[in-house]
C-alpha cells in the first residue's frame, strides 16, 4: 500500500507548483477568450464568430473522456497534462499567425479546433492531480483553483493595458507562450498513477463514464449542467461587443471583473461546501445566474453599462460556486478509479456538448434579437436568463442527494 499512502500525501513545495501551474492555464484563455469577437470584427470576419465557438467545440467533444480514460489506466496525468499542453500551445500560435497573415479563416477555425481537442482534457486533468494530493480537497482546491482565477485577471488585463491587443492576434501569441509554460512546469508535479483497469475499447474511450448516468442524481446534474451551459456561452462571446456598443474602449480588461470576483468566490467557497449540501450550492449558483443575466437584459433596456459591468461581476461568483462545488462532488462520489473519466465527462457537457449547442443558439438569437443599430439586447439576455430559470426548477425538483449531513450530497 506505499503507492496509495503516497499519493494522499501532499509531497513538499506541491501546493505552491500546483498553484503555478493553474496559474499559467487561466492565463491561457485569459489573453485572448474574452476578445476573439472583437479581433475577427476587426478583420471584418465578424460574420464567422459563432462558427469560431461552434467548430473548435465541436472539435473537443470526445477529447475530455478520452483525455480522463488515459489518466485512469494507461498515463500518469501530470505527463499527459505535459505533452497535451506543448500541442496546444503550437497548434495556437500557428492559428493566431495564419489570422495575423490574413490567411483564409478556415486556416484558423482547423487550428483552433486542434487546439481544442489537445486543450479538452486539461481542465480534469489537473483536477484530477490536486484531489490526488491535495491533504483536504474540499477546502484546499478552490485556494489553488484560485492561481487560474489570477491569472485569467493578469492576462486580460496585459492584453489590454500591455500589449493593447484587445483587436489584435498578438493576444494569441501571448497565450501560446503562456500554455507552453505550464505545460513545462507542469512536468515537475508529483506522479499521479492511473488507478483504473479498463481494458475494452470502450474503458480506453472513456465511455464508462455514462455509466454514471444510470444514478438519478448524476442524471439531474449532468443533464443541467449541459442545459446551464448553453445560456453560458452567449458571456465570452457577446459580453464584450455589449460593453463596446454601451461604449467600453477596453472590453477584455473590464471582463476580468469576473474574474476578480471569482477570486472572493474560491476563498468563500470551501467553507460553503462544508457548512451546506451540494443542491443548495448549486441551486444559489443557478438562482444568482437568472439575476446576473437580467441585469445585463437591464443594462441592454436602459443603456447603462453599470448594470451590465455588475452582471459581469456577478458572473464570475455564480461560475466558481457552480463548477467548483461540482468538481469537488464528482470526486467524493465516484469510484478512484473512475475520477478521471467522471471529470472528463463533466468537461463534456459543460465546454463540449453546453457549448456547442450554446454557440449555435446564441449566434442565431443574436441575429434575430440585434438590430443593426445595436438594439434588442434586452431581448437576447432576457431569453438567456429565462433557459437558466428553467435549470433552476429542474434541479430543485429532481435532485435529490444523500441526506443533509453529509457534505457532498
Amino acid at each position: 500500500m506505499p503507492e496509495e499512502i503516497a499519493i494522499q500525501t501532499s509531497p513538499k513545495g506541491f501546493f505552491k507548483w500546483l498553484w503555478l501551474v493553474f496559474f499559467l492555464q487561466g492565463m491561457t484563455p485569459g489573453f485572448w477568450l474574452s476578445s476573439l469577437t472583437n479581433i475577427l470584427k476587426a478583420r471584418g470576419l465578424g460574420g464567422w464568430v459563432a462558427l469560431m465557438f461552434v467548430l473548435p467545440t465541436l472539435c473537443s467533444l470526445i477529447a475530455p473522456l478520452v483525455g480522463g480514460a488515459l489518466a485512469d489506466q494507461r498515463i500518469s496525468a501530470e505527463r499527459l497534462y505535459g505533452w497535451l499542453s506543448f500541442l496546444a500551445a503550437g497548434t495556437l500560435l500557428a492559428a493566431f499567425a495564419a489570422l495575423d497573415a490574413g490567411m483564409n479563416p478556415w486556416w484558423f477555425v482547423g487550428l483552433l479546433g486542434l487546439y481544442s481537442i489537445f486543450s479538452g482534457p486539461s481542465w480534469g486533468l489537473l483536477t484530477t492531480i490536486s484531489l490526488t494530493h491535495l491533504a483536504n480537497g474540499e477546502c484546499q482546491f478552490p485556494l489553488v483553483r484560485l492561481g487560474a482565477t489570477i491569472g485569467w485577471v493578469v492576462a486580460g488585463l496585459m492584453t489590454s493595458y500591455v500589449f493593447h491587443a484587445d483587436t489584435s492576434p498578438v493576444a494569441g501569441y501571448a497565450s501560446a507562450v503562456t500554455r507552453c509554460l505550464a505545460g513545462v512546469f507542469a512536468l515537475t508535479l508529483p506522479y499521479t498513477p492511473p488507478l483504473g483497469g479498463g481494458t475494452s475499447l470502450k474503458s480506453r474511450l472513456g465511455l464508462d463514464a455514462f455509466q454514471l448516468m444510470k444514478q438519478r442524481d448524476h442524471f439531474v446534474f449532468f443533464t443541467v449542467t449541459a442545459l446551464f451551459s448553453v445560456p453560458l456561452s452567449a458571456f465570452y462571446m457577446y459580453a464584450p461587443e455589449l460593453l463596446q456598443v454601451l461604449g467600453d474602449p477596453h472590453a477584455t480588461a473590464t471582463m476580468t471583473i469576473a474574474q476578480i470576483s471569482e477570486i472572493a468566490a474560491m476563498l468563500l467557497v470551501g467553507s460553503v461546501m462544508m457548512r451546506f449540501r451540494v443542491k443548495s450550492v448549486l441551486l444559489w449558483a443557478l438562482g444568482l445566474s437568472v439575476l446576473r443575466f437580467g441585469m445585463s437584459a437591464y443594462a441592454g433596456l436602459s443603456g447603462s453599462i453599470h448594470w451590465h459591468i455588475g452582471g459581469i461581476a456577478l458572473h464570475g461568483m455564480c461560475y466558481t460556486f457552480y463548477f467548483i462545488t461540482a468538481q469537488v462532488f464528482l470526486d467524493r462520489r465516484v469510484d478512484p478509479g473512475m475520477r478521471g473519466q467522471a471529470q472528463g465527462l463533466l468537461a463534456l457537457v459543460s465546454s463540449g456538448l453546453g457549448p456547442l449547442v450554446g454557440a449555435m443558439l446564441c449566434g442565431w438569437l443574436r441575429n434575430v434579437c440585434i438590430t443593426p443599430d445595436g438594439h434588442g439586447w434586452m431581448e437576447f439576455w432576457s431569453v438567456l436568463s429565462a433557459m437558466i430559470a428553467v435549470c433552476f426548477v429542474i434541479f430543485a425538483i429532481f435532485y435529490r442527494g444523500i441526506g443533509k449531513r453529509d457534505p457532498v450530497s
